[in-house]
């Protein structure tokens, strides 16, 4: 797990956007923290600490002076790994940045040496007012980490900047300060999704990737401190921080990476690139009354046979190998015939496994014969095996 061993605290202040906080504790949880929450007393006037209780690590904590613990702020600061505020109310702001310890949060921000999340949530007019942007401005140079409000609905019904951040875009920022950053600096372009090839304006030949595992290796990557470019032929949301190049065909596909692929410290073609492409396309509509239509194919370009022979030295070239028998014999022949440096082949028959699902199970071959089982995980998991490997590939060298 990204968190595994990681304690975080969790303050959580009376807000109307506390409930938010409730998803933010369960996807740390989820990722292998140690959470511990402390509500303080407007908190409790939105949320309930059962609730959080049942969700994090250990009870909530609430009060400076009725707990077991005689410096119970001090303790928990020392121990933690990251505080993390979700959301920040103007007044939690305002005494961090002056000093003031008045409640066990606040008392605790003050204590610890880790390093500080806060997660802004107010009403447009508060956001904007000058004192709370002074108390930002203060805190960022003291170097607390912001994730600034969205623009949306507010409380009341109005419209305008103060909106928590989604609770994803916490997540990933609290895994960029605690996860490794073994990618920090690098530049990886990920592919991602089916191709489709056009039989009219209408109808298309593709296959079932849903795109998943590649959205998943763009996450994880940018997690990892890369900057990350997806191109992809899915409309799935993308990952935060991870800029997407939308296309459609294996021609698309081909245009939008082959020019840019010097620049890259790391391909990975995850994309189920078509085979096989319509040799001449319907201007229009074929429609169902006409004669049966017998559609003629002819091979696509294999650009990553290009991508292989053009690889700059210190680049990392990954594929993948979808099969259904032969599976790592077949991996084995598209590794060697595309100088590729690795290759993610799995059995996209197996239960569970590949299209669609959200789980799957592979097998990372080497360019030098070894390998690597994955058993069955979810595909983020996957993910970072993949990318555990290509930081091994590049280090050999």
């Amino acid at each position: 797990m990204m968190l595994e061993g990681k304690r975080i605290l969790l303050g959580v202040t009376g807000g109307i956007a506390a409930y938010k906080a409730v998803d933010v504790c369960r996807r740390l949880v989820d990722a292998g923290a140690h959470v511990t929450p402390i509500l303080t007393e407007g908190a409790e006037h939105f949320v309930g600490r059962t609730t959080f209780s049942a969700l994090g690590s250990e009870p909530v904590r609430t009060s400076l002076f009725d707990d077991p613990d005689p410096i119970p702020h001090t303790h928990l600061g020392q121990q933690a790994d990251l505080v993390v505020v979700c959301p920040a109310t103007a007044r939690l702001l305002g005494s961090y940045a002056a000093g003031i310890s008045d409640d066990l949060l606040t008392a605790t921000l003050l204590a610890t040496r880790a390093p500080v999340l806060v997660c802004p949530a107010m009403h447009t007019e508060m956001w904007e007012h000058a004192a709370v942007q002074h108390n930002l401005s203060v805190l960022s140079g003291r170097g607390v980490h912001v994730v600034p409000p969205e623009e949306g609905r507010l409380a009341g019904g109005d419209i305008g900047k103060g909106r928590l951040a989604n609770s994803e875009v916490v997540f990933a920022q609290v895994v960029r300060l605690l996860g490794p950053h073994d990618l920090a600096g690098w530049h990886v372009l990920v592919s991602a999704g089916g191709t489709r090839e056009a039989i009219d304006p209408v109808r298309v030949i593709t296959n079932r990737s849903s795109g998943k595992q590649g959205y998943a290796l763009a996450e994880q990557a940018a997690r990892r401190g890369a900057t990350v470019t997806l191109v992809s032929t899915v409309d799935r949301p993308p990952p935060v921080g991870v800029d997407v190049v939308r296309v459609v065909s294996a021609a698309d596909m081909q245009a939008a990476i082959v020019p840019r692929a010097a620049h890259y410290d790391a391909i990975i073609m995850a994309a189920a690139v078509a085979d096989f492409t319509v040799a001449d396309p319907a201007e229009h509509k074929i429609k169902k009354g006409d004669s049966v239509p017998v559609i003629q194919l002819r091979p696509t370009h294999d650009f990553l046979v290009d991508l292989g022979a053009a690889k700059p030295p210190n680049q990392v070239l990954v594929g993948f190998a979808a099969e259904t028998n032969d599976v790592l014999a077949n991996a084995e022949s598209k590794l060697r015939r595309k100088n590729l440096d690795l290759i993610v082949a799995n059995d996209v028959g197996a239960p569970d496994v590949g299209f669609e699902h959200d789980t799957n199970a592979v097998t990372i071959l080497r360019a030098d014969g070894s390998q690597r089982v994955v058993a069955l995980a979810s595909k983020h998991l996957v993910a970072d095996a993949v990318l555990d490997e290509v930081v091994a590939v590049r280090a050999r060298r």
